[in-house]
C-alpha cells in the first residue's frame, strides 16, 4: 500500500476550499499565546461541552445499560476518533480535522439511542410538522444550544469551523454505497433536509462517513454476545459471511481488516472505497445484525417501554403550556415533579430570556418565543433530546410515582 494518496486534496492552506473550511458563523475570540489550530480548537471546544459528556450515559444498542463493558454512545464516538485518525494519517489527509468531525459526529442522539430518535421524530411530525435526526439535530446543538465560557465569563455557542460543522450533518453511514466523493459545492447546512441527502464537503469528513460503519458493526456483535443475545449456532452464521480465513471474529480482527483494505482501495481517482470483497462482508454483516441484533424482541420490547417514558415527559410538558406565563406555570408543579419542573424552566430560562435580565451572561441566539406553541414543543424536543437514559428513566419514575 503506498501511502499519502490525499495529500494533494487534505484541507489545508494550499487547498482552494480552506476558507470555506475554517469560516465560522461568527468571529471566534483570540489568545495572544494562542497555538491551536482552528480545527483543534474545534476538537477541544466539542471535548469541554456538556453534550459530549452526556453521551457516556446515551445508548450505543442496548438500553440505559448498566453493565460497564457494554459499548455506550461515548465509546462508539471514541471508536470513530480512532478509526478515522488512523485512515485519515495513512491517506495524507488532515487528522485535525478529522478528530474534530469524529468527536463530534454523534452529539445530537437522544435517549435510547436511534430508538428514541423514532420516537421523538414521531413526535416531532405530528406535533410540529418538522422532521427531527440526529446529525440534523447534532448540528443545531453545535450551532444554537451548547455553550461555553470565554475569558470574560460570557457564555457563547460553540461556533465551529465550516468543515466540522458539515462534516457532523452530513456523516450518515447508513447506507451501503462504496467511492465515496466529497460533494464540490459550499452549501447552506440548514438546506439539508434529509440524512444522506448530500455527500460531505471534505475528503476528511467522508473517512468519518465510512469510519461510522467500520466502528460499530464488530463492537455491536461483542456485546450482544456477552448478553447472550447471540447464541452459538449465531456464531458460526456469522463466521460463513465474514469469510473462513478468519479464525476468530472480534472487533479489533473486523476493524484491522476493513480500515487495511480501504486504506489499499481509496485514491483521489476512485474515492473513498473497500474493496468489492470487503464491501459485500461489510454489508453482509450489517444484514446480519439487524436481523439478530437490532430487531431481537428484547430490544422491540425495551422500544415500547422507551417510548412510553418519551411520550410520558412530552406530553406532560406540552399540557403545561401557558404562553407567557408558562414558567410561572411549570414553577407551580414542582411539588409534583420537582426534578422536571426545576430542570425544564431552567432550561427555558437559558434559550428565552433577554440579556438585560439576571441571565445577562448568556451571549447566545434566543431560541424559544414562550408566546407561540410550536415554539413551546420544539424546546420540549430539544430538552428531551439532550437527557441521557438515566434522566429519561428517572424522570418518568418521578412522574409515575406517588
Amino acid at each position: 500500500m503506498k501511502s499519502g494518496l490525499f495529500n494533494s486534496v487534505a484541507v489545508s492552506p494550499e487547498n482552494k476550499n480552506w476558507k470555506n473550511c475554517i469560516q465560522r458563523l461568527d468571529d471566534l475570540y483570540q489568545k495572544k499565546d494562542e497555538i491551536r489550530s482552528d480545527f483543534e480548537r474545534d476538537y477541544n471546544r466539542i471535548l469541554h461541552c456538556t453534550a459530549y459528556r452526556r453521551l457516556k450515559h446515551k445508548t450505543q444498542v442496548f438500553y440505559a445499560t448498566r453493565n460497564d463493558h457494554i459499548c455506550t454512545r461515548i465509546e462508539h464516538v471514541n471508536h470513530v476518533t480512532s478509526v478515522s485518525y488512523t485512515i485519515s494519517k495513512f491517506l495524507g489527509l488532515n487528522t485535525e480535522l478529522t478528530q474534530a468531525i469524529a468527536i463530534g459526529h454523534d452529539l445530537g442522539h437522544a435517549p435510547f439511542g436511534h430508538s428514541g430518535e423514532r420516537i421523538i421524530n414521531n413526535i416531532a411530525l405530528k406535533e410540529t410538522n418538522t422532521n427531527f435526526w440526529h446529525e440534523q439535530n447534532g448540528l443545531r446543538i453545535i450551532d444554537s444550544i451548547e455553550l461555553l465560557e470565554d475569558e470574560e465569563g460570557n457564555l457563547k455557542n460553540l461556533n465551529l469551523t465550516y468543515a466540522v460543522r458539515d462534516g457532523i450533518v452530513s456523516h450518515c453511514g447508513e447506507v451501503n454505497e462504496n467511492s465515496i466523493f466529497p460533494r464540490l459545492e459550499n452549501i447552506h447546512l440548514y438546506k439539508i433536509n434529509t440524512p444522506n441527502e448530500f455527500q460531505p464537503y471534505t475528503w476528511e469528513a467522508c473517512v468519518v462517513k465510512i469510519a461510522d460503519k467500520i466502528s460499530y458493526l464488530g463492537r455491536d456483535i461483542e456485546d450482544a454476545y456477552n448478553l447472550n443475545i447471540l447464541n452459538s449456532n449465531q456464531i458460526d452464521e456469522l463466521k460463513k459471511i465474514a469469510g473462513n480465513d478468519l479464525k476468530k471474529i472480534n472487533n479489533t480482527i473486523l476493524i484491522h481488516k476493513f480500515i487495511t483494505d480501504l486504506c489499499a482501495n481509496s485514491s483521489p481517482e476512485n474515492g473513498i472505497c473497500l474493496s468489492d470483497e470487503m464491501l459485500a462482508m461489510i454489508n453482509g454483516i450489517k444484514a446480519y445484525n439487524y436481523k439478530n441484533i437490532y430487531k431481537h424482541k428484547r430490544l422491540i420490547n425495551y422500544f415500547k417501554y422507551a417510548e412510553l417514558v418519551i411520550d410520558t415527559i412530552f406530553y406532560t410538558l406540552s399540557d403545561l403550556f401557558n404562553s407567557e406565563k408558562t414558567i410561572e406555570q411549570l414553577k407551580k408543579e414542582k411539588q409534583s415533579f420537582p426534578v422536571l419542573s426545576k430542570s425544564f424552566v431552567e432550561w427555558l430560562q437559558k434559550y428565552t430570556i433577554k440579556e438585560n435580565t439576571k441571565n445577562s451572561e448568556y451571549s447566545k441566539r434566543i431560541l424559544y418565543n414562550l408566546n407561540d406553541i410550536n415554539d413551546y414543543k420544539l424546546a420540549i424536543i430539544d430538552f428531551i433530546s439532550s437527557l441521557t437514559d438515566f434522566a429519561v428513566i428517572n424522570i418518568f419514575k418521578e412522574l409515575t410515582s406517588f
